[in-house]
Order: C-alpha cells, then sequence, then structure tokens
C-alpha cells in the first residue's frame, strides 16, 4: 500500500471529486408519502358449484397482490387521466430533457390522436418510475411514496395513488358481488330455454333445406343488423375473389413471361438476383480477372491460359442454362396462373346458380332467424341488468383505508452529499488498488532482494540502497559512514568468502544492461579493499563507452585498448589515484574492434601480468546483453559478479544474461541488487526481512546481525567480520 500511496490518494481525490460534481448535478427530488391501511375482509363470495369460498389464500399472498395493483399500470393510467398529467407540460419535463421553447412549442401546437397516446404512455411512464411501496413490517399498514423533482407534484400524485387505490378496489368488489343477483336467476333461466328451442328449430329448418350459413351478424354502415350469410354465397365470394386475384397473378405472370422472352439472358432480374447465378457470375469475374492480368505475362495458347479460359467458358454455359431454367420457369408460372384462371371462372358461374336457389328456400328460414334474434335481444338486455343490480349490490365497507395523507415536503431528500462523498470514494479507493494491483501483476522486473535468487540462482552478495537525491553516488561513497558505503563494505566483506581462496584475484562487474550500477560497484569495490591494505588495479574494460576516467578525473589516452594492441608495457599505463593502494588503468582509445581485441590472447596474458602486479584486479566490464565484450572477459577474469537495478532490470533479461555467460567457462559467484529503494518496495519491509536501516543492505550501528538463512548467510558472516574489524 506504501508504495502505491500517491496512486490510492489521486484516486481517493478523483473519487471525491466525482462525487461533488455528480451532487451538483444531480436535480433533487423531494418524497412525499402516505400510509394506508389494508385490512383482509371476510369471505363473502359463495360460488354455486363447489359451495367453497374463492378467496382461500394466506396473509403473505393478499398482501402481495395488494402491492402488486399498487404498482400496476393501470392504477398509474387512472391516476394519469384524474389529475390530467398527460396535457401537464411541467410534469412531463420535469427532468429537464426539453428547454422552455420546446414546451411552449409543443404547448401550443395542435395534438394529433398518436401524439395524445404519446404524452399519456409518457406521464404512466413517469408516474410509475417515481412510485414506491414500502410495507411497514409485521403490520396492515403500507407506505406510499413518490418522487418528484417538484414537491407539490410529489405531494398530489401521492394523494392520488391512495384515493383512486381505494376506488378501484371497491370497483372490483362490486363487480365480484353476487348476492344482489340472485333474484334475477330465475328469469334468466326462462329466457335462456326459449332461446334454445328456437335456436334448436331454426337448425332442424336449416338442416332439412340444406341452408348452411356461416358467420355472425354484422352491423353496417347505417347501424342496421345485417344477417348471416350462407355458405353457399360465402363460398360464391370466396371464389369471386380467388379468381380476381388469379387473374392478377396470370396478368402477372404474363407480363413477366413476355418480359423474359425479349430480355438477354444475363439481363434477368431473376438470374441477377439467383445466388447461384450471382456465385457462379462471381466466379467468372474473379477468373476473367485473373486472366486478364495474367495476358500481361502469358500468351492465350499457353497452357495455363488455355485451361483458365476453358473454366471461363464453362461458367458462361452454366449461366446460360441457369437462365433458360428461369425462363422456363417463368412459361411454367404462367401456364399455371392461366389454367387456374379458367377453373375459377368456371366453378364462379356454377355457384352463381346454386345461390339464386338458396334464396327460394330460406324465407322460413328468416322468420325463425327473427324469432331467435328476438329471444337472444331479450336474454341480453336482462343479463345486462343482471349484472347493474349485481354491481349496486356489491356495495358495502372498504378494506382500504388512508391513515396520513401526504404533505408537501419541505426539504429534498436527494441528492444526499455524504452518501455520494462516500460511495464515490469508496469507488475512486477501490479503482485505485485495482490498478495498483495491475500494475504490480505487470511489473516484470526484479524488485526485492528475494527476487534475485528466485529469478537468477544466484546468490545475493548484498544490496545497495539508492543514494539520496541531492547527493551523487561518488559523494556518498566518499563519506565512510553513509548507508551507500556501508552497503558496500558489506559486499566486500560477502567477496572474502565467496571462493574457497577468499577475494578471487580478478573480479568482472557487469550487468545485463548498461546504467545499473556496475562502474560506481567496481570503484567501491576496489575502493573498499584498497583500506584494506591491498595492492587493487581498477580497469575499465569498457572499450565502446567508458566512464571511469571522467569519474576519477584520469588520462584516457593511454589504457587498455593500447596493451591489448600491444602498443605499451602494464606499469606505465597504469594511473595511481587519490587512495592510497587504488591504481587505474583507463580504457584508452576507443578501439573499432573491441571483441576481436579482447577475444584475443593478450587478454588473459594480460590479466596474468596484472595478477603478478597487484592483489586484486577489478574489472569494470560492457553489458551482457547485445555485445560479445562480457563474456570474453568473463572467460578469462577469476570470478564474475551481476548488478542487478531494483525495479528496472526485467528477470527475463537478467536471465539472459545469467544463461549467456554460463554458456562459457565463467565463474559466477553471485549478484548485487543495486538502487534499492524501500519506498518503492514499501514501508517495513526491510523490518520484516530482518534488515538494518530498513533497505535490507546490511547492518545498523550496534545491531546484532540477524541470519536469515542460505540466501543471506555469506553477506550476514561478511559483515560479522566487518564489524569486528572495525572494533
Amino acid at each position: 500500500a506504501q508504495k502505491w500511496r500517491w496512486l490510492l490518494a489521486a484516486a481517493l481525490l478523483t473519487g471525491l471529486a466525482a462525487g461533488v460534481v455528480a451532487t451538483l448535478l444531480t436535480t433533487p427530488l423531494y418524497r412525499a408519502s402516505t400510509t394506508l391501511q389494508i385490512d383482509r375482509e371476510p369471505a363473502k363470495i359463495v360460488a354455486v358449484e363447489s359451495q367453497q369460498t374463492p378467496e382461500q389464500v394466506s396473509a403473505a399472498e393478499f398482501y402481495q397482490t395488494q402491492y402488486g395493483l399498487l404498482k400496476s399500470r393501470s392504477l398509474a393510467e387512472r391516476i394519469v387521466a384524474t389529475l390530467n398529467l398527460a396535457y401537464d407540460d411541467s410534469f412531463l419535463n420535469q427532468k429537464g430533457d426539453k428547454t422552455a421553447a420546446q414546451v411552449a412549442r409543443a404547448a401550443a401546437q395542435p395534438r394529433t390522436a398518436a401524439e395524445r397516446s404519446e404524452r399519456s404512455h409518457q406521464a404512466v411512464a413517469l408516474v410509475m418510475e417515481g412510485l414506491r411501496v414500502e410495507p411497514v413490517q409485521s403490520s396492515r399498514l403500507v407506505k406510499v411514496s413518490y418522487e418528484s423533482p417538484n414537491p407539490v407534484v410529489a405531494a398530489k400524485i401521492a394523494n392520488a395513488v391512495a384515493d383512486n387505490f381505494i376506488a378501484t378496489n371497491l370497483e372490483r368488489r362490486y363487480e365480484a358481488s353476487s348476492y344482489a343477483r340472485r333474484f334475477l336467476e330465475g328469469r334468466l333461466a326462462q329466457i335462456r330455454q326459449r332461446l334454445e328451442e328456437s335456436e334448436r328449430q331454426l337448425v332442424a329448418y336449416a338442416a332439412s333445406r340444406e341452408i348452411i350459413n356461416i358467420g355472425g351478424e354484422s352491423t353496417g354502415s347505417d347501424g342496421q343488423t345485417m344477417p348471416q350469410q350462407s355458405l353457399a354465397a360465402t363460398d360464391l365470394a370466396s371464389m369471386n375473389q380467388a379468381l380476381a386475384l388469379a387473374t392478377n397473378n396470370r396478368i402477372q405472370a404474363e407480363q413477366r413471361w413476355r418480359e423474359a422472352r425479349s430480355t438477354p439472358d444475363g439481363s434477368l432480374p431473376e438470374v441477377l438476383q439467383n445466388p447461384s447465378s450471382q456465385s457462379l457470375q462471381q466466379q467468372r469475374s474473379t477468373l476473367w480477372a485473373e486472366y486478364q492480368q495474367n495476358l500481361q505475362l502469358f500468351k492465350p495458347d499457353y497452357p495455363t491460359m488455355v485451361e483458365a479460359r476453358a473454366r471461363i467458358d464453362a461458367l458462361d454455359r452454366q449461366l446460360s442454362i441457369q437462365a433458360q431454367s428461369v425462363k422456363g420457369a417463368l412459361k411454367n408460372q404462367y401456364d399455371v396462373a392461366l389454367r387456374q384462371e379458367r377453373s375459377l371462372a368456371s366453378a364462379v358461374e356454377e355457384r352463381k346458380g346454386e345461390v339464386l336457389d338458396l334464396r327460394s328456400r330460406s324465407i322460413q328460414y328468416n322468420i325463425i332467424q327473427r324469432e331467435v334474434d328476438t329471444n337472444r335481444s331479450l336474454y341480453d338486455g336482462l343479463l345486462q341488468r343482471y349484472k347493474e343490480i349485481g354491481v349496486a349490490g356489491g356495495i358495502g365497507s372498504n378494506n382500504v383505508s388512508v391513515v396520513d395523507r401526504a404533505d408537501t415536503p419541505t426539504a429534498p431528500f436527494a441528492p444526499r452529499p455524504l452518501y455520494n462523498l462516500a460511495l464515490f470514494g469508496l469507488g475512486g479507493l477501490a479503482l485505485g488498488i485495482a490498478i495498483a494491483f495491475l500494475l504490480e501483476q505487470l511489473d516484470v522486473s526484479i524488485k526485492v532482494p528475494e527476487d534475485v535468487e528466485k529469478a537468477l540462482g544466484l546468490p545475493l552478495l548484498g544490496t545497495v540502497p539508492i543514494a539520496a537525491r541531492d547527493m551523487s553516488p561518488v559523494r556518498a561513497l566518499s563519506d565512510p559512514k553513509s548507508m551507500l558505503s556501508e552497503a558496500y563494505y558489506s559486499i566486500r566483506t560477502a567477496l572474502q568468502f565467496s571462493t574457497q581462496e577468499g577475494v578471487p584475484s580478478s573480479l568482472l562487474v557487469t550487468s545485463s544492461r548498461a546504467a545499473e550500477g556496475k562502474t560506481t560497484t567496481s570503484l567501491a569495490i576496489a575502493a573498499g579493499f584498497a583500506r584494506l591494505g591491498m595492492r587493487v588495479l581498477l580497469i575499465d574494460a569498457d572499450l565502446r563507452d567508458p566512464s571511469l576516467h571522467k569519474i576519477l578525473s584520469r588520462d584516457n589516452g593511454v589504457g587498455l585498448s593500447n596493451l591489448l594492441a600491444g602498443g605499451v608495457d602494464l606499469i606505465p599505463a597504469v594511473q595511481p589515484t587519490h587512495q592510497k593502494n587504488l591504481f587505474f588503468l583507463a580504457c584508452g582509445p576507443l578501439p573499432p574492434n573491441p571483441a576481436e581485441l579482447l577475444g584475443g590472447r593478450k587478454m588473459s596474458t594480460f590479466l596474468e601480468a596484472a595478477r603478478r602486479e597487484f592483489d586484486l584486479v577489478v574489472i569494470d566490464g560492457p553489458p551482457v546483453m547485445g555485445l560479445a565484450d562480457a563474456p570474453l572477459i568473463a572467460n578469462v577474469a577469476a570470478a564474475t559478479m551481476m548488478i542487478v537495478h531494483a525495479g528496472k532490470t526485467r528477470r527475463e533479461a537478467a536471465r539472459a544474461a545469467v544463461r549467456r555467460l554460463r554458456g562459457g567457462d565463467v565463474h559466477l559467484i553471485g549478484a548485487v541488487l543495486t538502487k534499492f529503494d524501500l519506498k518503492k518496495a514499501g514501508y517495513g519491509y526491510g523490518h520484516a526481512h530482518g534488515y538494518g536501516y530498513g533497505y535490507g543492505y546490511g547492518y545498523d550501528y550496534g545491531a546484532t546481525p540477524r541470519p536469515a538463512g542460505r540466501r543471506l548467510g555469506v553477506a550476514a558472516a561478511g559483515r560479522w567480520l566487518e564489524n569486528m574489524r572495525r572494533g
């Protein structure tokens, strides 16, 4: 968390800012509430057939049904009609999605039926959207609320919901009541019997005279009842309509056939729209394009061209066959349509005679039909009266009552600033955590000391903290009590235990890539051993980009490149430094072929001579990746040490460098993690792992070293020995 604290803080601030903006941009909403009491009335509706009450439902089902009715669309439509909300432009524009000019223009324009329907649907949707039904637990009370930007509208609609719900509840009770309708059931039974007898007489007469009528009575344009049509008349009308359709089909088919006869095969619409023809045409176009393109390279009689032309001709023949098939199909359609037209014309003539004969047999049938109609009218009228009396008889006590009517709210309930700030702040913080986690997962660099052994399989010789921003590494090394110097003291001591013979006679310091701290490490190690009284030669072996001569302020005119080329001897080329027992061999003039100089026999001969003159040779080498110089030097050096930049060196790059070094006869003694930043690794990391200063590089003054297992065994022993030497 400490590593990504700025990201988390920025995410939190962004979430809070978004909460402030959302609060400022949110339209204030007012909530008006009315409280209803809904009681379960005693069961009064008794069915004659079953002699059981149909309202045998549980309390939960009953109240859930009432809550659903409160939120129903039918109730919302009734509220819209009662309050005339469909024509209230301020209500329809309560969300502010229209300008004042648009509202005024809509109010001034005459409203069509479609517009009225649209406005009604919009008003119903707004009523249903703002309505809230909240049952009061363990009671028969329900709280009905409405939310609106207008407090007056909120109270008005909340009260309208209660009033209209009570009214609709009464109406349903009236419709369900059957007590007051029973005295009419006897009269209805008599009329029903007479109606059934007259209908049987009508059916019997129609069967004896073979009169078949279909359909029901219909009302004409003048308001009079139109009689039923006979089967023959209906059949005649259907056939006549079918004949007209067949004639039209024949005309169209004939027209298509005439057009097909006079139209070229390739221009027929039916051919052009045929998927198979389209596929063949596309294949021909492709082959023709290839053929035209190949004509630029081959002659027409070339075998490939002859074959391509044959394929094109085959496709042309297929297209022609399909066109002829289409024409034949059009001709068949015309013949079928013509035969169908003639057949229907003949059938129509036959049906005309049957209809004329039926009319003479339908006189008595119509008399009986009028009696049936009279009985049915009497029955329908009596049944309607029966229903009306039933509604009037259903009036009784209502089981829904208003406990508290809605008052006009004085303050909005939304937005809630503190809630929005908390919600958006937590959301921003969660987003920041997710981003930090994603960045942590995407970071494939070596960040902490544990990663060195896990990723490279090398012992960790030490960890070097990053220097302060206002102090260069060379200046920090000049202070023997600085944290940087203390880290390199620990590395120096670890090197004394790195081999069975102690400090290797020649040590190559390299890294996977440039700017990982190998030059500073080479200088610090060489200076550290020089303080112990050893004669140390520091060599700048980077024959492509030397930098040690600039740091030590020494001449680069003569150096390693001259020795390898055979120009000078070792001792005259070596330069003393400000540090006692520390000598420096510069790179020298940059050669055009560094790999050839380093790969020759002279490099090993030079190192043998340097070992005879000095106790330790420290070589500041070039990077491993991309160059052949470092593996060549490592083959002749007694030991090689890898430098890894914490948080920058990618694991794959470091592994590739180690694999490349191990590909030759190279003695890799370990690795050093440089520029380790505890803030990026996270506070508490050093204390959690037993490292002094919290940086994990060595020890603290007066502190007892804590063993860290095999990974830091050599470094811990070195720190202990160094403490003993320093007293």
